[in-house]
């Protein structure tokens, strides 16, 4: 299985997954930690982590998948939401709480 068929696996088969550098435990960057404190601040039952330092092939893949360049990124029922500037905003308007729990 080639590593866009692991991410769209990884995608679609969670309601909630980020992928990030580090874990939710012990996130690598301040964008993943900031996401992952967002998530939490959204009450987020069963959110899916990849750490993308784990796997350089994910890493370089879920870059290409989503033709975003950075990490972290968050997929909300197979799409994809965003990075962390755009997840903080949609939390201070009060988009990202009606997406997760709609």
């Amino acid at each position: 299985m080639d590593v866009k068929e692991i991410i769209k696996g990884q995608v679609t088969g969670h309601p909630v997954v980020l992928y990030m550098k580090g874990t939710p435990e012990s996130p690598q960057c301040g964008f993943s930690a900031n996401v992952v404190q967002t998530l939490r601040a959204c009450s987020v039952a069963g959110l899916f982590t990849v750490d993308v330092l784990a796997d350089p092939e994910i890493r370089q893949g879920i870059k290409d998948y989503s033709d975003w360049p950075t990490v972290p990124q968050l997929y909300v029922k197979g799409s994809f939401v965003g990075g962390s500037d755009i997840v903080s905003e949609m939390y201070k308007n009060g988009e990202l709480q009606k997406l997760l729990h709609t």
